[in-house]
């Protein structure tokens, strides 16, 4: 028996209006739906994307809308949306990916079949402008051996197509503010503590991507911001002083190579 679900997700004020209709549109088509849609808005938002959402609230009574004050970051608007969800399962969504049909039926199978089971996410296609236009896919291993073992060096999830068990991401700590590491940093600490994994091996989300992705991938803000955050990551996860130093020259390298180089390399060696 399925247990019910809660989506998590965080908005802030730079995201398209058109995107984040898309986005809730493929929640609100689920072959299972949600019992509830939280809605962390990361600081003040544009009149537009606060008309998409009211458009939503009018079409479904699943939307629950927690406004902050102030951008604080995914980091911090994700434990308090965490906190807010009042489902053992969460299914975090990005606000401009488009979740495939079955996503959320299909997951919560997975936790059904499972009880162990803490975390499951799963493979991912990405695409620039529409759709039909792939140019990427991410593959993430399947099995928990394999994945604590890829977790040493990277990050073993997807993080938009992530469902989780909440009492276990909050045993863990929660989210915490580390820039472009929250996620990857929580899931060591889970799987530090036991927390089981699996990864299912079909493309649930349709993730956005485009030439700004790499753009900001790279960089002296970002390379020092990604030492940072890999360094804090090796202090509490699985991982050696070995896989640390590997990772790190890694790092160097993709954040200052130029950024047509660093494209490809994402697309032909960090991706499956």
């Amino acid at each position: 028996m399925t247990q019910p679900i809660s989506v998590l997700m965080s908005l802030y004020s730079k995201e398209k209006p058109a995107n984040l209709k898309a986005s809730l549109d493929s929640i609100l088509a689920q072959t299972l739906l949600p019992t509830e849609i939280v809605i962390i808005l990361d600081g003040p938002i544009t009149s537009s994307l606060q008309a998409v959402l009211d458009a939503a609230q009018a079409q479904s009574s699943l939307l629950r809308i927690f406004p902050q004050r102030q951008n604080k970051g995914l980091g911090v608007a994700l434990a308090i949306g965490v906190k807010a969800c009042t489902n053992e399962l969460i299914a975090r969504m990005d606000t401009d990916d488009i979740a495939d049909q079955k996503r959320l039926q299909r997951q919560s199978a997975v936790f059904a079949n499972t009880p162990e089971l803490s975390i499951c996410s799963s493979n991912i296609v990405e695409f620039e402008g529409n759709i039909s236009h792939v140019i990427g896919h991410r593959k993430v291993p399947e099995h928990d051996d394999e994945i604590r073992h890829f977790s040493k060096q990277r990050n073993p999830f997807n993080h938009m197509a992530v469902m989780f068990k909440r009492s276990y991401v909050l045993a863990a700590g929660n989210y915490q503010p580390l820039a472009g590491f929250e996620d990857y940093y929580l899931w060591v600490r889970m799987l530090k503590r036991g927390a089981v994994a699996y990864n299912i091996q079909s493309d649930l989300v349709h993730a956005r991507t485009g030439a700004d992705m790499y753009t900001r991938r790279g960089g002296i803000r970002y390379l020092i911001s990604g030492l940072r955050g890999r360094y804090r990551i090796y202090r509490e996860g699985l991982g050696s002083l070995k896989d640390f130093v590997k990772v790190a020259m890694i790092h160097i390298v993709i954040s200052l190579i130029p950024n047509k180089l660093r494209a490809i390399v994402y697309a032909k060696k960090l991706h499956a």
